[in-house]
C-alpha cells in the first residue's frame, strides 16, 4: 500500500484542544478511509508533528489529511513517499530512457 508523510503545523488554538482523545479520533478518521498508521511523532523544528502513513491511494491521503484538518485545526501538508530502493530503481530507469 502506498505510504505518505503527513507534515502538521499547530495553530496557537489547535495547541490548546490537543488531546489524547483528540488523537484516537485522528487515529479512527485514518481506519475509515482504510488507512493504517506507521508511526506518529512531535517534533521539534520546522514541523510541531509528523505522521507516517499507509493509505489506498492519493484521494484517500488528502481525504485523511482535509478531515484530520477539521477535527483538529492544524495545518498539514501531505505527502507521497517511495522507499529509496524504489527510488533508485525510478533514477535508473530514467537514465535509461
Amino acid at each position: 500500500m502506498p505510504i505518505f508523510m503527513m507534515f502538521g503545523k499547530y495553530s496557537k488554538d489547535a495547541l490548546q484542544k490537543a488531546s489524547a482523545e483528540r488523537t484516537k479520533e485522528a487515529i479512527a478518521i485514518i481506519e475509515r478511509n482504510n488507512g493504517k498508521v506507521i508511526s506518529m511523532y512531535a517534533v521539534a523544528g520546522e514541523h510541531d508533528l509528523v505522521f507516517t502513513l499507509e493509505l489506498p491511494d492519493i484521494e484517500k491521503a488528502l481525504a485523511t489529511s482535509v478531515a484530520i484538518s477539521r477535527l483538529t485545526g492544524i495545518s498539514f501538508t501531505t505527502s507521497p513517499v517511495v522507499d529509496v530502493e524504489q527510488f533508485d530503481r525510478l533514477l535508473s530507469e530514467v537514465k535509461n530512457l
